[in-house]
């Protein structure tokens, strides 16, 4: 039985994980300070005889060192996330993001501990490039935009996590994730099919910040954690870079159109300048396709869920939340 622990394990992702890695038959630990997760999540794997948690920040290096070297691998996902999280608060963010993978990291290698790093297809930057592959190049905005400052923090991640590789032959897998939805996830720091449904479920304007041109795809959470796992398991992924999501490409408008259509809302569609939902000069990326060639050809990983099904998911989620 494989020991895992995941950091940021009671967020959206991490839970899903979790409930994963319990289901194959792993012992699963999870560290998180609930600053953006939710104890609701892991709630009903409490009681699993194999499941342990930690409410704690990544940040403490003894609860770090302890829990890292009862694990045969680490799977890193806790980070600050959320546009408007990064906007808002940006020194969180670098802080935690840099900072905490640095103490998983060094953890790692004191213990020799395998680390599948999560890192975001937000590293592509305004690269127009598409679709991105995962040698592409990065395209970051200015320093003093701070909607880049995740985006960079996620690349210094990359770079430290592969040099870890290289220099201290520390085994890690970094892996790129594109928009995962599902249940679960909130609307909290900006994320938009949440942040859709439940305002049309409520009858409130369905807000399309920006044109509504800007396009993205979306992978279901139950795809993008299998494709995690499978990679954990394979040797040949050691040392190297995957994108995780889907190809199905859809406007943001034609989201707030689709989303109204499958919960029957009689919400009113209504366009926000960007300078209004983030900051003046915000920038956004147009297009977000990734190339998921590379872990195709490695696992045979290949998104199962198309986006209707993903959105029903996440509608009944929030449904039931809702009558509870």
């Amino acid at each position: 039985m494989a020991r895992a622990l995941i950091t940021g394990g009671a967020g959206f992702i991490g839970s899903h994980l979790s409930e994963a890695l319990l289901l194959m038959g792993h012992h699963v630990t999870i560290i998180d300070d609930l600053s953006t997760g939710r104890f609701e999540n892991i709630e009903p794997l409490v009681a699993h005889p194999d499941f342990h948690f930690t409410i704690e920040s990544i940040m403490n290096v003894g609860v770090m060192d302890r829990l890292v070297s009862e694990c045969d691998m680490v799977f890193h996902l806790a980070a600050a996330v959320g546009v408007d999280l990064i906007v808002r608060e940006p020194i969180r963010v670098i802080e935690t993001n840099v900072g905490g993978s640095e103490i998983v990291l060094q953890t790692a290698r004191r213990y020799r501990t395998k680390v599948m790093l999560a890192s975001t297809s937000e590293v592509y930057g305004k690269s127009d490039q598409t679709p991105f592959s995962e040698e592409a190049d990065s395209v970051l905005g200015a320093t003093t935009k701070s909607r880049w400052a995740y985006a960079a923090s996620k690349a210094l991640d990359e770079f430290l996590a592969l040099a870890y590789h290289k220099q201290a032959d520390l085994p890690v897998v970094v892996f790129r994730l594109f928009n995962t939805v599902g249940p679960r996830q909130r609307g909290r720091y900006g994320m938009v099919i949440p942040r859709f449904v439940k305002a049309a479920l409520a009858g409130e304007p369905i807000r399309v910040f920006g044109d509504g041109l800007q396009s993205r795809c979306f992978c279901n959470v139950s795809d993008a954690v299998r494709g995690i796992v499978a990679l954990s398991h394979h040797e040949s992924a050691v040392g190297e870079v995957f994108n995780i999501g889907s190809s199905e490409e859809i406007s943001i408008m034609e989201l707030a159109k689709r989303v109204k259509a499958r919960t029957n809302s009689q919400s009113e569609i209504v366009t926000v300048p960007y300078n209004e939902a983030y900051e003046e000069g915000f920038e956004d990326m147009r297009r977000r396709v990734p190339d998921t060639a590379k872990i195709e050809r490695t696992i045979g990983w290949k998104p199962e869920k198309i986006l209707d099904q993903t959105l029903d998911e996440v509608i009944a989620y929030f449904k039931e939340e809702s009558s509870e």
